[in-house]
């Protein structure tokens, strides 16, 4: 005995402890590590995907913002070819009023032209008329100075009636 210990009793004691060590060690201690093992191995795995995961979020955002900045490009496109197209549909308009005004002023003085033909052709038949309805008188009668300042005033009151 050795200060209250009895040496069997921790001989006895260090048997049962060896023994539950081996024990633990291979029914416990395996299943332990394995499930810690697989536990590790699981967290791993998980860190892994959320890794990818994230990569993938990090190129499907990258591909949207590529996208979206396309698209903008492509609407500021249409923008720029719908004003050109603006523009010149601006500039055919206008250049087709201007033709069409020139034309109606060509056509306006065209038919003022004919209207004055006309005009001094009528009025040319009515001075041929009266030149003989005067010169008829002329030969009926012998006229005088007199007769003919009357037969010009009867002329020019007649070409004003008729006006």
């Amino acid at each position: 005995m050795l200060g209250g210990f009895h040496l069997i009793d921790m001989a006895v004691m260090l048997f049962f402890f060896l023994i539950l060590v081996y024990l633990v060690s291979k029914f416990a201690w395996g299943p332990v590590m394995n499930m810690m093992q697989e536990r590790e191995e699981y967290v791993a795995n998980e860190i892994d995907a959320a890794e990818a995961s994230r990569k993938e979020a990090e190129k499907a955002s990258a591909e949207a913002l590529e996208r979206l900045t396309q698209t903008k490009q492509e609407a500021q496109k249409i923008i720029e070819d719908a004003k050109s197209a603006g523009v010149k549909q601006e500039q055919d308009i206008i250049a087709s009023a201007q033709k069409e005004a020139e034309r109606i002023k060509l056509s306006a003085q065209e038919e003022i032209q004919n209207e004055k033909d006309k005009a001094l052709q009528a009025l040319q038949e009515k001075v041929a008329s009266l030149s003989v309805l005067i010169a008829s008188k002329v030969i009926e009668k012998e006229i005088s100075a007199q007769d003919q300042d009357k037969l010009i005033s009867d002329y020019i009151k007649e070409v004003g009636e008729e006006r």
